[in-house]
């Protein structure tokens, strides 16, 4: 594409009043700032908003499961009613693109879903995601638009992530911004507060933990608020928020995608020796495995745990894990390939 990509991710916090209803001066900002935007970058809007924008409709809500997929299917076209309201005053139009788990778990689907983003970024469109609430599988749901924008941030390549917030940014114990943090300091995550908005799913602790596959990936982050006019402008020249490096990242695209978007169903852990094999790039044999964890079939993901069970790296089975003990209970079979180099990721 012409244009570097650019992601960013609007939570119900950062776009809702105090009674937790689409606040629309904030989305007419939103829209102003992006029109800026829009000249310099292909976009993606990530935004949450469904649930509050259709909570009204659903008497006596106590925000159930069933509740919020209720509200979410009246409040989508809503939604993008208000965004497109807002966009059209810049001749903006928008696409909306209800996303599920599967979308990026298979490697077909997602290339589909990456060739539709181009082609209306060709036709100068913004695309709007969200989760498809109404029919997504509880067990395969993202958890909350945080992750969603990442996997599309990595996927697509985007340059930079961005996540609104409803405070200005990553703050430290005395609630002071922090302008730039390197989320490889082994205590990085512990400067985010653990308390969850009413209406969203994540927290600073959830932005954080996908930052960091974020900027290990090559992206930069920037936490920020949209409590102040302009900050989205201000805070990709690094005047506000909180601003996180990309990571030097030589990855190609396709172990890209198994970093960030494929489901992982297996565990195994492995030794010293095949850890360190592993991290040099080598294959996955039999005779590295401690122990497995979790039971996996051929052709799926597999998250591979050293000796302390720190995940070190993800990787495509070439084999299932009744097929090796089956095979081990026959006759030592050490050299075994697992997972080949080629099908993994190193974390």
């Amino acid at each position: 594409m012409s244009k570097p990509i650019l992601v960013i991710k609007f939570g119900s916090a950062s776009i809702t009043n105090k009674i937790g209803e689409l606040d629309e001066s904030i989305i007419s900002s939103i829209a102003r700032q992006v029109a800026v935007l829009h000249k310099t970058y292909n976009m993606v809007l990530v935004s949450s908003g469904a649930v509050a924008a259709g909570k009204r409709f659903i008497k006596d809500y106590k925000g159930t499961i069933s509740e919020r997929k209720a509200a979410a299917s009246v409040g989508n076209p809503l939604l993008l009613q208000i965004y497109s309201r807002y966009f059209s005053s810049y001749d903006i139009c928008i696409g909306q693109s209800l996303c599920e788990r599967m979308h990026f778990s298979n490697r077909d689907q997602f290339l589909q879903l990456k060739k539709t983003f181009e082609e209306l970024w060709a036709n100068d469109i913004i695309p709007i995601a969200n989760e498809n609430d109404v029919v997504s599988n509880l067990e395969l749901k993202f958890s909350d638009n945080d992750e969603l924008a990442t996997l599309i941030a990595v996927g697509f390549g985007a340059v930079t992530l961005i996540f609104s917030t409803s405070v200005p940014g990553v703050l430290d114990s005395n609630n002071l911004l922090i302008s730039k943090l390197d989320l490889e300091q082994k205590d990085a995550l512990n400067l985010a507060h653990k308390k969850k908005s009413e209406l969203g799913l994540g927290g600073m602790v959830t932005k954080l933990t996908f930052a960091r596959l974020a900027t290990r990936m090559g992206i930069a982050v920037i936490i920020v608020g949209l409590q102040e006019r302009d900050n989205l402008l201000t805070a990709l020249s690094g005047n506000t928020g909180t601003f996180c490096n990309a990571q030097t990242c030589t990855i190609p695209a396709r172990k890209k995608w198994l970093a960030s978007g494929s489901l992982v169903t297996g565990r195994l852990q492995v030794d010293t020796g095949a850890a360190i094999a592993i991290r040099a790039r080598q294959s996955l044999l039999w005779v590295g495995v401690s122990q497995i964890l979790d039971k996996f079939i051929s052709g799926e993901v597999i998250e591979i745990l050293d000796e302390n069970m720190c995940r070190i790296a993800l990787g495509r089975a070439r084999i299932s894990s009744e097929m090796l003990l089956y095979k081990n209970a026959q006759v030592q079979r050490n050299n075994l390939e697992i997972a080949h180099s080629d099908d993994i990721v190193v974390l």
